[in-house]
């Protein structure tokens, strides 16, 4: 399997019976709905292959995904609030997909970008890497399922401290929360996650999809519940003084000077 479409934000190569994803919005892959929608349905074309067993979701440029830009007239790609109604359906679809994803994260996995890099099975960072639930920095509620995903990985106490922090997180400490799976120098991330994704396809694929979706019984619907959840109390905080303030701060490099309103 190999294919580009010029048009799409995603490129797909073949690497034996892994598929290598990326996400090519470079530098900073910015989440927009069609983006996950490419990635959602390259996701949906490998669980109807029978050759391919694992995937690898890699990016192009600096970082892994920073998230949405939220200085642009429409993040998510689509009207304020319709907008991301629609992210968070692709988002469910990733959560959907059958076969086991390795995530190469290097630079930024920062708000939506965290939420993407939760979606996989295993991460594999490089030291640049960082990690943010940055969203109380921009007077905005949790997304894209974090506030159940991050939990469930990493144990309720260290995702609140993420999440009411927005504090960064460095990849060995990541690795020592289990947040990641491993850090390797950014040379051998690829190899790396490759490595790992190819360690996967190895064994009998019907066993694996099976484990997996027990493992993972009931994820994409307790995500969809969640981003119902979170889009509401969203679409609240966005009309707040605080949320037009944290747009501004993020944008300047600063502490949001925020009042409550």
């Amino acid at each position: 399997m190999a294919m580009q479409d010029r048009r799409s934000d995603i490129s797909i190569h073949s690497e034996g019976a892994v598929a290598l994803l990326e996400l090519n919005r470079p530098p900073h892959n910015h989440v927009t709905v069609e983006m996950m929608r490419d990635l959602a349905d390259a996701l949906s074309a490998i669980d109807g292959r029978a050759e391919v067993r694992a995937t690898v979701l890699a990016a192009a440029g600096k970082s892994f995904c920073a998230g949405a830009d939220f200085s642009a007239p429409a993040p998510t790609g689509g009207s304020p609030q319709g907008g991301v109604n629609e992210l968070y359906e692709e988002a469910v679809r990733l959560f959907a997909a059958k076969k086991p994803i390795v995530a190469a994260v290097q630079g930024a996995a920062i708000g939506a970008g965290l939420g993407l890099a939760l979606v996989a099975d295993f991460r594999i960072a490089a030291p640049e890497a960082r990690f943010s639930a940055n969203f109380v920095k921009l007077g905005f509620h949790p997304g894209f399922g974090i506030s159940h995903t991050l939990p469930r990985l990493i144990g309720v106490q260290k995702a609140t401290l993420m999440c009411l922090t927005g504090r960064r997180i460095k990849p060995q400490d990541a690795l020592s929360w289990g947040l990641v799976d491993d850090v390797v120098p950014m040379e051998q991330l690829r190899a790396a996650a490759l490595s790992l994704a190819h360690e996967l396809a190895e064994n009998a694929p019907l066993a694996v999809q099976s484990t997996r979706a027990t493992l993972r019984e009931g994820l994409a619907a307790a995500v969809r519940a969640q981003t119902d959840k979170e889009f509401i109390e969203q679409a609240r905080l966005r009309q707040t003084r605080d949320f037009a303030e944290g747009i501004r701060a993020v944008a300047e490099r600063r502490p949001g000077n925020f009042t409550g309103t």
